[in-house]
């Protein structure tokens, strides 16, 4: 993997962690689920990290 990409798959990394533990926060302290578009914003976050780990033409494939 170049240095580029893992250079964004950290920053993706880093992002999804931090929406995750703002979620469990939520859940543990104030009881409340996080929204739905919360978790799909996160759900595609972690689409965009395996886009880039196995490659847009691989992720294509595997759709069909």
């Amino acid at each position: 993997m170049s240095q580029s990409k893992r250079e964004q798959v950290v920053s993706h990394l880093r992002y999804i962690r931090q929406e995750l533990r703002e979620m469990h926060q939520g859940v543990i302290e104030d009881g409340l689920l996080p929204e739905p578009d919360e978790v799909k914003g996160v759900m595609s976050q972690v689409e965009a990290v395996l886009e880039l780990i196995e490659g847009k033409s691989s992720r294509k494939a595997k759709g069909r």
